[in-house]
């Protein structure tokens, strides 16, 4: 079995690779050759966490994985990664463990990812502005993966806690230079998202993160947090506004995220308001963004296919390349 530390997967892998990544995986979702059950959600009222099981099988990669991972938002305050996290890699033609990866890495690459692949196929080619909104354990990657989608002047990121905006841009800027987008920090949503060609929503809100009806036309966005029915950091009035609206996975979108399912209880979209996952859009089955001033949503919430290509294409190479740790 090999140990792939953050430090290994860091070494092999990059922002690009892991948005190829998920296109296969999103894909291979949608044309039913993986088998991905639901997770398993066990919530922690006592420490205001949760603890998600997320197994994967696909059998044209002979491969299998479990993903543990905890959901904790109260880590930010501690200095702590906000989901941390476990990937076993499974071989699927013997059942043994193959793999063991860092988890925390792995989820940051493929949640980001998942927001690149939007950007990448549903976003505006001529994209100069970005938002982020939240600058929690996520964020890191989801800032990577949108300029890397898109080649972004600017990027303005907002969080509540403004100490750690700041803090968080100061790092990014530094980390993420080669990019060369201008990273500033925002005092409101509203400057956040003024003007911006493509907005991430990324925090654990349980009321909307920004006003829906200051996103400008041709606007694409994602919203990653949410993972639970009422949490909702989405305003309802994009998905009014919104021209189309795109899943990872509406099953899972339907089981979990309250940025879906509050607006259908409350009646302002219904099923009818659902243009498909996209994965249908990268087989060709379902269309993309059609005009320059079509407003798109994209509801991700994570599927186990994410980490189980994410996790092999990783193995793979650091098998090439040699690197990693062998457990016997």
């Amino acid at each position: 079995m090999l140990l792939l530390s953050r430090e290994n997967i860091k070494q092999v892998f990059t922002m690009k690779d892991a948005i190829e990544a998920d296109k296969v995986a999103f894909q291979l979702f949608s044309e039913g050759k993986t088998d991905v059950p639901l997770r398993t959600q066990i919530v922690s009222e006592k420490q205001n966490g949760t603890f998600l099981f997320m197994p994967s099988y696909a059998p044209d990669l002979d491969a299998a994985a479990l993903k543990i991972i905890n959901i904790f938002p109260d880590n930010i305050d501690k200095g702590l990664a906000s989901a941390p996290a476990q990937v076993l890699l499974v071989d699927g033609k013997t059942g043994y463990v193959s793999a063991l990866l860092d988890g925390v890495t792995v989820t940051q690459l493929r949640t980001g990812a998942a927001s690149g692949v939007a950007f990448d196929v549903l976003g505006r080619k001529d994209a100069k502005k970005g938002a982020l909104i939240g600058t929690g354990g996520q964020a890191a990657t989801q800032l990577e993966a949108m300029i890397c989608a898109r080649d972004l002047e600017t990027v303005h990121v907002f969080d509540q806690n403004s100490e750690r905006t700041k803090a968080f841009v100061k790092q990014m800027k530094e980390e993420l230079k080669d990019y060369g987008t201008q990273i500033l920090p925002a005092e409101t949503s509203d400057e956040a998202i003024n003007d911006a060609d493509l907005i991430i929503t990324v925090t654990p809100a349980t009321s909307p993160v920004f006003d829906g009806s200051k996103v400008k036309a041709g606007a694409t966005v994602s919203c990653v947090g949410s993972y639970q029915p009422h949490m909702q950091e989405m305003d309802p009035v994009i998905l009014e506004r919104a021209s189309k609206l795109y899943f990872d996975s509406e099953e899972a979108v339907l089981s979990e995220a309250g940025d879906i399912l509050i607006p259908l209880e409350d009646g302002t979209i219904t099923k009818d308001d659902f243009t498909g996952d996209i994965g249908e859009v990268l087989m060709g089955k379902i269309g993309g963004r059609e005009n320059d001033e079509e407003i798109i949503v994209f509801k991700t919430v994570g599927i186990g296919a994410q980490d189980l290509v994410t996790a092999q294409k990783i193995y793979e190479r650091a098998l090439e390349e040699k690197i990693g740790t062998e457990w016997s």
